[in-house]
């Protein structure tokens, strides 16, 4: 996690917390730390996502909101699927539900062992306030199971036809990419634009996501957040693999 300040001194406001204004992301350093303090209020952190920001910092740290360039993002129909994982999916082993054990799953993306990661972003009180947000319909759950037992999921935010994701976890291999093929498979369905998977990684990369420039990414959510959001409960969406996808 990076400084409070960047190669250039680049000043990084504290934010108000009489108001949920944010500083302008397009003028914004190229590593994204844009405003720190405030706090994780439903209506701060939503407006945060409308302006192509999200929280991000350590235990002991004061909340860091970012925005960083470039943006990674994936289009669903760009899901890059493997001959190995595709038989994966035709086994039928695993399962899928959506907005079932939201807690369930962040929880487990908060304690599960990242190589190379000495502890958890997802500290208490980001906890708290992503389930507040999934219990008033903005933030949901994809559930992967196997043998009946949850194996793997992800969570994140939706409003507009975009989907922010914040974090996935796997407990036997290929989970969590099954939870990511299931969202994308369904979102693409229903007509969404773009599922933000913030920074770039390897791995996301693999799965068909791009890399865009921050104007490009925010010009994308502007128009967005024009079309109807998928508000409430997700319990009733329902995914099975398809080869035909």
């Amino acid at each position: 996690m990076a400084s409070m300040f960047d190669e250039e001194d680049y000043f990084i406001p504290p934010l108000s917390k009489y108001s949920t204004a944010f500083p302008d992301p397009r003028f914004a350093s190229d590593e994204g730390l844009l405003a720190y303090g405030g706090d994780l209020s439903s209506h701060r952190i939503l407006t945060a996502y409308k302006k192509g920001i999200f929280p991000w910092y350590s235990q002991g740290d004061p909340i860091l909101w970012w925005s960083p360039n470039p943006r990674l993002l994936l289009l669903p129909d760009n899901f890059k699927l493997r001959k190995s994982f595709g038989r994966v999916l035709r086994s039928g082993k695993f399962s899928v539900t959506f907005d079932e054990r939201f807690s369930d799953v962040i929880k487990h993306c908060a304690t599960v062992y990242r190589e190379g990661q000495e502890s958890s972003w997802i500290v208490p009180e980001v906890e708290e306030a992503y389930i507040r947000l999934h219990e008033e319909g903005f933030a949901h759950s994809v559930e992967v199971y196997k043998e009946g037992k949850l194996v793997g999921g992800l969570y994140g935010i939706s409003m507009g036809k975009a989907f922010f994701g914040e974090s996935m976890f796997s407990l036997v291999s290929d989970a969590s990419k099954v939870a990511f093929k299931a969202l994308s498979d369904v979102l693409g369905s229903r007509g969404y634009d773009f599922i933000d998977c913030q920074m770039k990684t390897d791995h996301m990369i693999g799965l068909g996501a791009e890399v865009v420039e921050r104007d490009i990414f925010l010009d994308a959510l502007e128009n967005t957040l024009e079309k109807p959001t998928d508000f409430g409960s997700w319990q009733h969406f329902k995914w099975e693999y398809s080869d035909g996808k």
